[in-house]
């Protein structure tokens, strides 16, 4: 589709002027965000299918199970969370004051690497610039500079944090969101042509920029390639062309792990929230993803705080049906991640200091879960069987591959199980269950 060219001043200029000039009519009583986590990717499996990654690129991410989320921008300073903007109908010309206070100064990411190490995850994605269109780095294709190096920071805030997480041996990822609350264009591509393909091209220009910049990425998370609040990324794959736009990705990042919300498949799927999976084993690469603070994804001064053994179970309920886990921190506008979300990341750190080698480097199976009783997985000649519910004193399975050489109880002092016709019966004394989960390793014979 032929771009209409403008400049970047006199673009900039219009879209300020048109702020807060949306009528779209809004299909439900859902707010913009709720049904930003509800939609579901629909994007066709035969648009460049050439782009996915091939399965030993994608090895490392399925062994890794765990990464940490980070959101952190400008909302973190009114402290309602990654939809202020949006939500409090905050004008774009008042929002973008909020970088004058922007200025943390207990930024640590070698801390903020640190606690994600601790708590057993592989890999760490930071919002490297989230809808309202603020770029934590010096970013020339930001349309009027709305970046850290402009702001009080007068620095890159992404150079450090990829730094850091490499340093602390985990895989750095970059969550980019194409649109921009800060062009009416969005709102309204058909109507604001010229507005709407400035965004686009600034869109472009600082995905190049993320992956071209800062040496290896692992992981680019896609986020908000949606068109006015409405439909799925998908359906606004004709304005973003995300087949183009993945190209030049793989021409800077060739390994990259890229999510599905830039209007392609993506290399992995994703389910949004902290509900608990169910259903069977999933062939294709995903990931589930929810804030460890129920207020918001970003920082906020309200909201419960999820405990290490929430965490815990979402994790065993997506590794047992071949999914990742990617809970999510807010730290203060002063760079600091709450005092609570640290805690519940160090409790999960706990549980997989003693149960990790049951999760990581392990594939879903060899038995399809029951939801929120049992589910197993497998690498080689060992299988673990996480039980999160006891129905009664002995759990019975279906008959395991082959013949159990040994069992181990990863969580307490012993187990007994026998072999019979139907399958296989455990038992494990009270006292000696896992809290919130029994793992169980069973070593089978040699395969023929």
């Amino acid at each position: 589709m032929m771009e209409v060219r403008t400049t970047r001043r006199s673009v900039l200029g219009a879209g300020l002027a048109l702020a807060g000039a949306r009528t779209l009519a809004q299909p439900s009583a859902l707010t913009d965000e709720q049904r930003s986590a509800l939609k579901q990717a629909n994007a066709d499996p035969t648009l460049a299918p050439d782009l996915l990654l091939p399965e030993q690129d994608m090895a490392w991410w399925r062994d890794a199970k765990l990464g940490v989320f980070v959101h952190w921008g400008l909302y973190a300073i009114p402290g309602r969370g990654e939809w202020h903007m949006d939500n409090d109908k905050v004008p774009a010309q008042r929002y973008a004051q909020l970088a004058r206070r922007f200025d943390p100064k207990h930024y640590d990411p070698d801390a903020w690497a640190a606690l994600a190490a601790d708590a057993g995850a592989r890999y760490m994605v930071l919002t490297a610039r989230h809808h309202d269109g603020f770029a934590l780095w010096d970013s020339p294709a930001s349309v009027g500079r709305f970046d850290a190096r402009h702001a009080a920071a007068r620095r890159d805030l992404v150079a450090p944090f990829v730094t850091a997480v490499r340093r602390a041996g985990l895989h750095p990822g970059l969550y980019y969101s194409p649109m921009d609350w800060r062009f009416p264009g969005y709102f309204k591509p058909h109507e604001l042509t010229a507005n709407a393909y400035a965004m686009k091209r600034q869109g472009y220009g600082q995905v190049e920029e993320l992956m071209s910049r800062y040496g290896r990425i692992d992981i680019l998370w896609y986020d908000g390639g949606w068109l006015a609040h409405q439909g799925t990324d998908a359906d606004a794959a004709w304005f973003w062309e995300p087949d183009r736009l993945n190209r030049m990705v793989r021409r800077h990042q060739p390994q990259v792990v890229i999510s599905p919300r830039s209007g392609w498949q993506g290399d992995f799927d994703v389910t949004e929230g902290d509900r608990i999976v169910t259903g069977p084993i999933r062939a294709r690469a995903w990931e589930q993803c929810f804030s460890i603070n129920r207020g918001g994804w970003g920082y906020t001064t309200y909201g419960d705080t999820l405990s290490g053994d929430d965490v815990v179970v979402r994790l065993v309920e997506a590794v047992v049906r071949g999914g990742n886990l990617l809970p999510n921190v807010g730290p203060d506008a002063d760079g600091r991640i709450p005092a609570p979300q640290q805690r519940t990341l160090r409790e999960v750190g706990a549980w997989m200091r003693r149960h990790g080698e049951a999760v990581q480097g392990t594939r879903a199976g060899p038995l399809q879960p029951v939801d929120g009783v049992w589910g197993t997985t497998q690498r080689g000649d060992l299988v673990y069987l996480h039980v999160l519910r006891w129905p009664a004193e002995e759990l019975e399975l279906p008959a395991l591959p082959r013949r159990v050489r040994a069992a181990r109880n990863l969580s307490g002092a012993g187990v007994g199980w026998r072999e019979h016709e139907r399958g296989l019966a455990v038992t494990v004394a009270a006292q000696d269950r896992g809290a919130p989960v029994t793992v169980i390793e069973f070593r089978l014979d040699a395969a023929a």
